[in-house]
């Protein structure tokens, strides 16, 4: 039976930034991915997740960024990343969150960088107040120094939406951070386009997402 159905921000209801990862990289003659590998490499205590838990401020998250970069092949500061993090609002998945609140709970689990970061169109600005709006609570990682994938963060959601592990569903474009979801019972549904995750969706809850 599900009660909830729990959702990523990024990359989830606005189009994947991975797109223009690889735009930059090919525009600046960078290694294929370097972006994403930064990312990766020691995901719990890199520069990135540092700067979504609000640990470092911004010339600090530039300097390192760029320190872990050189060290798998090329240097990128951390400030030009920040700027294509924006995605643009897939009106499908937001009309599906509509669909989906009308017979159950809604929360929303983003890793995001403080509200305050320049340069960044990832702070508040991204979070357009309409769609958070259709969230009965949501949970931001620069907010409260915990991010995705901490198991104690998906755990703050279904305590505070007073939930069943195991009676939600999950999205999220990222396997390490469904991963945890579904260990603590959770069906999950990896993102990798609109259609897909509806799909997926509408199979998890027998709810008809589509607008006609």
């Amino acid at each position: 039976m599900v009660e909830a159905v729990i959702w990523d921000f990024g990359g989830v209801l606005t189009s994947s930034p991975f797109e223009a990862f690889a735009r930059f990289e090919i525009e600046r003659g960078l290694p294929i991915d370097i972006i994403r590998r930064t990312n990766a490499a020691n995901h719990f205590e890199n520069a990135w997740a540092k700067f979504e838990r609000a640990e470092v401020d911004l010339d600090t998250f530039d300097a390192l960024f760029a320190e872990e970069s050189r060290a798998l092949g090329a240097e990128v500061r951390g400030r030009e990343v920040l700027p294509l993090l924006s995605g643009d609002l897939r009106p499908q998945m937001v009309e599906a969150l509509r669909r989906v609140k009308q017979s159950f709970k809604t929360g929303c689990i983003t890793n995001n960088l403080p509200a305050n970061a320049i340069g960044s169109a990832s702070g508040r600005t991204l979070y357009v107040a309409e769609v958070m709006a259709l969230f009965d609570h949501v949970i931001e990682s620069a907010k409260i120094g915990l991010r995705k994938p901490d198991p104690k963060i998906y755990r703050m959601m279904t305590d505070t939406l007073g939930v069943d592990p195991a009676n939600c569903v999950y999205l999220d474009d990222l396997g390490v951070n469904l991963k945890p979801a579904r260990e603590m019972g959770m069906t999950t549904i990896k993102v990798t386009s609109a259609d897909q995750a509806i799909r997926d969706l509408e199979a998890a809850t027998g709810l008809k997402l589509r607008a006609d």
